[in-house]
């Protein structure tokens, strides 16, 4: 067996193998993959390769991914489907384990090496509940929606309540461990970190306990829909064996039973068709008919009083002209003038009476608009008590 040297070795294979571990990983459950249709997406000295590092697996014509990959694939993605109690055992023995090494060591750095793999065991073992928990309640409810077969759903669903009792038997024994079991150990080591843990740890399993609750409610209510419907189909079974040995009204209150039912499912549709002859609605009988059947609809509408007239003068529109000051043209005419931008605005012949302040305002919108094309100085002037800078066209 050839094993990766590294991570960057594994990376790298993984990633030109892509296409074809994603197309067998999709249809990991649906058929078999043969090893002619990997050579159509890769090169077989590649796939041989994979088969040589144990990512795939070869079984006559067909192709797997190994096992390990898949649960990591699956693991990692949230789409797998056993739900496995084994991993927080272990890690509960594992947190045993440390903490007894920790107690009998006297080197600090020892116990600290311990200390760290307490904290791992305990954040992983929160993690691994929440993500069973999911993983249960998932599968549930696949397993009532897609599982044909009744009695397979109910024996699934009945494994399913059993792993629901191992999660709930394994919060059980790590609350007890945390709170009961080693207590001195959880006082003894004064570290703040282990105390956040530990209280994270208590808030996830006691989600978890709420969780499991609905769960076994769900679990309940399924195997209740399931017997319902099957008893249901059974009947049915039954009724059609009798009616095709034309034993039906013989051996059964069939009759009975319906001539005493009153559902309106068993009532026929009701119509009322209105066809009245040609030869009627030419007749006068049928004219005054009409003619109260239409005072009936008009009388149901209220006359509306009409507005008066508009008068004249209403109507008669008035026009303000207001003329716009052009800062493109100003800007023209500034760039042509080889003048100083303050000096330029304060002379400028503007199409309407334009005041003092209105022209230090023009002066800074030009600046702001047209910084680009202006060559903005350093120096400063002064005049009427209003200091400014010294701003000259580009091209000058």
């Amino acid at each position: 067996m050839l094993t990766f040297n590294s991570i960057k070795e594994l990376i790298k294979s993984l990633d030109w193998s892509k296409d074809l571990l994603s197309e067998m990983f999709e249809k990991r459950n649906s058929f078999s993959y043969k090893y002619e249709m990997a050579l159509e997406i890769l090169e077989e000295d590649r796939i041989e390769k994979l088969i040589e590092k144990e990512v795939l697996r070869r079984n006559g014509a067909f192709l797997e991914i190994d096992e390990k990959y898949l649960q990591f694939f699956e693991l990692v993605l949230e789409v797998n489907e056993q739900v496995s109690t084994a991993f927080i055992h272990e890690n509960i023995q594992h947190v045993k384990e440390s903490i007894n090494y920790y107690l009998k060591e006297n080197g600090s750095d020892k116990q600290y090496s311990y200390l760290k793999v307490i904290k791992s065991s305990l954040q992983k073992i929160g993690r691994i509940t929440h993500r069973s928990i999911i993983d249960l309640n998932r599968n549930i409810e696949n397993t009532f929606k897609t599982e044909p077969t009744y009695k397979v759903k109910i024996a699934k669903l009945e494994n399913f309540d059993i792993k629901r009792k191992d999660i709930e038997f394994l919060i059980q024994q790590t609350e007890k461990l945390v709170t009961e079991e080693e207590l001195t150990f959880f006082k003894a080591a004064l570290d703040e970190e282990l105390k956040r843990i530990t209280n994270s740890l208590r808030i996830k399993l006691n989600e978890g306990r709420h969780n499991l609750i609905e769960t076994q409610k769900q679990i309940i209510n399924y195997l209740n829909q399931i017997k319902q419907q099957s008893e249901f189909i059974e009947k049915i079974r039954q009724i059609k064996y009798l009616r095709d040995q034309f034993e039906l009204k013989s051996k059964t209150n069939f009759l009975e039973v319906l001539s005493n039912n009153n559902s309106v499912i068993f009532e026929p549709k009701s119509s009322y068709p209105l066809k009245l002859s040609i030869d009627y609605l030419q007749t006068d009988e049928a004219y005054q008919s009409i003619l109260k059947i239409s005072k009936k609809f008009t009388n149901g509408h209220k006359n509306i009083a009409l507005a008066e007239a508009i008068e004249d003068f209403y109507l008669v529109t008035e026009t303000e002209e207001e003329i716009f000051i052009n800062l493109e043209e100003v800007k023209n005419g500034f760039m042509a003038s080889g003048n100083n931008l303050y000096d330029f605005v304060q002379s400028y012949r503007f199409p309407k009476d334009v005041s003092f302040e209105e022209r230090l305002t023009f002066f800074c919108q030009m600046i702001s608009q047209y910084e680009n094309e202006f060559n903005i100085a350093d120096t400063y002037n002064k005049k009427n008590e209003i200091e400014f800078v010294m701003v000259y066209p580009k091209n000058n």
